[in-house]
């Protein structure tokens, strides 16, 4: 049992939506948070430890809805295949890595949607290192076959449906299942929630009306789709990094990537008509974004990490600010980036700041004005009300 805790900070966002409070206090005793209020009517508890963060905001944990751990997001072409290969070992190491990579950038929860539950018994020491994050794993099902997998494997926590491909492939707007076949998956799913990657007006139009719980991506779906969602509360995954890693990727050659902050460029031909194609998906995206906060779509943060030049943990800093460009306030966003996807893919130990609930949240230095940027550089990291010892803010490599 832990000791009773207070936290002082200069500010909260408590991921709920609601305006940033100044100078309050956060009591936590067993891993809950016990009460919150202005710093002036902190109680007096002799027997509490008092850390005294002033100089810094504290906001929930994030929860990244569209990752692949298991996948590489090297430019270098090896390293893609050699992510793709069947060696467990090497898989781990990269599922490992990834997953520190989330985690100094206050990641706390994962939607995985690669092969990690077949890692699950290669090393037990490794795997207990992962429970730094909340990860919740997928069956991926994407063939049209009769084949129907069986969609209620217990070790799998939701369903994740490719009926379009990726917004960056050429069948982008292909049906990878026909629409009997979703709707027989859907049928079977049981209490499992399904995620569907569908884009284009038609494909996403069938996932809604077969019984989707979410649509990810959902280009050029229209403003329809997006009044069907809002009225039967389907969540919305937009992953608008996607296309605007595509955009950044057409501006001089095709094999061109960009790092965010850094410019890489790998040799390549450019593709006539590729900067304006991905310009104008792009702004259509960020137009739906828009008009889904106006309608009050619930949406949440994904960023598709382990794509091609989408990072780790570093993407969802660039999702965020995206968001932000849609109109969403920084308020609105964190609610997007933690509450909204903690709550759908059942994240308990997640989620908004509030009287008892999980004292698990991040510590910024600085005022919110500097968020999300003073993401890349968190001054703490509290789970369960205690310092996380797995995070240190100046890293440092063994000798």
């Amino acid at each position: 049992m832990n000791e009773p805790r207070v936290i002082v900070a200069g500010s909260l966002i408590d991921g709920s939506g609601a305006d940033v409070r100044k100078n309050v206090f956060l009591a936590m005793k067993d891993g809950v948070i016990t009460a919150i209020g202005p710093k002036a009517d902190r109680p007096n508890n002799d027997k509490a430890a008092i850390d005294d963060f002033s100089h810094c905001t504290v906001l929930p944990a994030l929860v990244d809805c569209s990752v692949s751990l298991s996948q590489s997001p090297s430019l270098d072409k090896t390293m893609q295949l050699s992510s793709e290969k069947d060696d467990p070992a090497g898989k781990a190491a990269m599922v490992e890595r990834h997953i520190r990579y989330c985690h100094a950038y206050g990641v706390l929860g994962v939607a995985d949607s690669g092969d990690i539950c077949s890692l699950v018994e290669l090393d037990p020491n490794t795997i207990t290192q992962w429970g730094v994050i909340d990860i919740c794993s997928s069956v991926h099902l994407k063939r049209s076959g009769q084949d129907s997998p069986a969609v209620n494997q217990p070790e799998r926590d939701f369903l994740k449906i490719a009926y379009s491909g990726n917004i960056e492939s050429e069948q982008s707007l292909s049906l990878q299942l026909n629409y009997e076949y979703l709707s027989r998956i859907l049928q079977q799913k049981g209490d499992k929630k399904a995620v569907v990657v569908a884009n284009g007006r038609q494909q996403v139009r069938e996932a809604l009306d077969a019984g989707c719980d979410a649509i990810e991506q959902g280009y050029a779906m229209g403003e329809d789709n997006l009044r069907i969602m809002a009225e039967k509360n389907v969540l919305w995954i937009p992953c608008a990094l996607r296309a605007k890693n595509a955009l950044d990727s057409a501006g001089s050659s095709g094999d061109v990537c960009c790092r965010f902050s850094h410019r890489y460029v790998a040799p390549g031909k450019p593709v006539p008509g590729a900067e304006a194609f991905w310009k104008k998906i792009v702004n259509e995206q960020l137009a739906q974004l828009r008009f889904a906060r106006e309608l009050g779509v619930t949406t949440a943060v994904g960023t598709g990490a382990g794509s091609t030049g989408i990072l780790h943990g570093e993407s969802i800093v660039e999702e965020m600010k995206l968001f932000i460009k849609c109109g969403y306030s920084l308020e609105e966003t964190i609610r997007c980036a933690s509450e909204n996807g903690a709550r759908f893919f059942g994240m308990e130990k997640l989620g908004a700041l509030a009287v008892g609930r999980q004292a698990t949240f991040l510590l910024t230095r600085g005022s919110p004005k500097q968020l999300p940027r003073k993401l890349s550089y968190l001054e703490g990291i509290y789970v369960n009300g205690v310092p996380c010892t797995y995070y240190r803010k100046t890293p440092f490599k063994a000798v």
